[in-house]
């Protein structure tokens, strides 16, 4: 079934307004200097109203690459790029990699890791006026530590709660009162919360939860769920085999739907996993089930969601897609400060190659039927 967008597709002209003073500006801090560099004159983007914006119909968002974008070892943007493929290359001199897109109207973005490089990032090409973004779909496919009480190494998880996970208070574990499970409290509170009621003591943010688009996030897992996320190798199965009393973890990898945390803090163990847990519970709901971490998608949701205010992009059209290249605790009779800096299994690759089989997959859907369905229709809901 599908569901109606609500967004508009007309760029208004205060849009370009908005978008001629964004060049305007980055123009003149970038160039004010006697002699410009390279990345000076890059920085300059003509605005015109002669010139129509490239129409997109879909953005992937990777998060990091190693080395080049291409012919070496994969970060999460290249498989992207070689596999679509992804063949015109764009300058971007407020990002932290070039853009790429192909003749179908997709649209790659590396925006570099952590939350800051992820909003900064997505901030600057949403108000980029060489693009129509406004009925893109948005596919964020990255790999992520995973819950081993939930899923397994080289696992695909579609998710439809994003939370936050660095606006907080928080006290040296060493000083923390006997009776609390962690010491991590939510901002306006005076201990570790036991109920949404008692995040809302006293000041908080709209930036910690973000509420996608369930019926599309449900379509996609329909849709995905019994592929092979990525080809199963003798070091995923002898590493998951020592998680002795974890079920899910010692499966083969699989395609599941959970929720994902965001932090820029790369935290781990057990008892972090426990806060976890409670923490997506706490601000997204009681059904909600913590699977995977993250360390940029608040970053990116934030900014999609400043940019949906303006009809730029639209929200609804936002999946999030995470993959297990690794556990968020250690197995048995391990430690957590063992298991924090652990190789990852295959270098972490079933991962990458996970998160574009999966993705790509949806992405190649909503490509293909885009003129008679997704390109005003969204998939998933229950309404014509």
């Amino acid at each position: 079934m599908m569901r109606q967008s609500t967004n508009t597709q007309a760029h208004s002209r205060s849009k370009r307004g908005l978008l001629a003073a964004l060049s305007f500006l980055a123009f003149t801090v970038l160039g004010c200097s006697a002699e410009p560099s390279q990345a000076t004159v890059r920085a300059a983007v003509p605005v015109s109203d002669s010139v129509e914006p490239i129409p997109i119909k879909a953005v992937v968002v990777a998060m990091f690459e190693r080395g080049d974008v291409t012919g070496d070892g994969p970060g999460e943007f290249q498989l992207w790029i070689e596999r679509l493929p992804l063949d015109t290359e764009h300058a971007f001199p407020m990002g932290e990699y070039p853009l790429f897109t192909n003749d179908d109207g997709v649209l790659g973005i590396c925006v570099g890791g952590g939350i800051a490089n992820a909003t900064a990032s997505i901030m600057a090409l949403g108000a980029d006026p060489r693009f129509d973004l406004s009925q893109a779909y948005w596919l964020i496919a990255g790999i992520a530590g995973g819950d081993p009480i939930d899923a397994s190494l080289g696992s695909a998880v579609w998710a439809s709660h994003v939370v936050d996970g660095d606006l907080l208070y928080e006290i040296d574990a060493r000083e923390i009162p006997e009776n609390w499970p962690y010491g991590i409290i939510p901002l306006g509170g005076s201990e570790p919360a036991d109920s949404p009621e008692d995040i809302y003591t006293g000041w908080t943010l709209n930036t910690i939860h973000f509420e996608l688009n369930e019926s599309l996030a449900d379509w996609a897992y329909e849709y995905t769920k019994d592929m092979m996320p990525t080809q199963d190798t003798p070091a995923l199965a002898e590493f998951r085999a020592a998680f002795d009393g974890y079920p899910n973890a010692q499966k083969p990898p699989f395609v599941s739907k959970g929720e994902t945390l965001s932090s820029s803090t790369y935290w781990h163990g057990e008892l972090m996993n426990g806060w976890a847990n409670d923490w997506l519970k706490l601000y997204a709901g009681s059904d909600a089930n913590f699977v995977t971490s993250n360390m940029e998608d608040s970053g990116t949701l934030t900014a999609l969601h400043r940019l949906g205010r303006e009809n730029l992009i639209d929200t609804d059209r936002v999946l999030v897609l995470r993959t297990v290249s690794n556990f968020t605790m250690p197995p048995p009779g391990k430690s957590a400060a063992w298991s924090a800096t652990a190789d990852y299994p295959d270098e972490g690759y079933p991962a990458l190659d996970a998160a574009q089989r999966v993705g790509g997959k949806v992405l190649n859907h909503l490509i293909k039927h885009w003129d008679k369905e997704t390109s005003n229709i969204i998939p998933g809901s229950t309404s014509q």
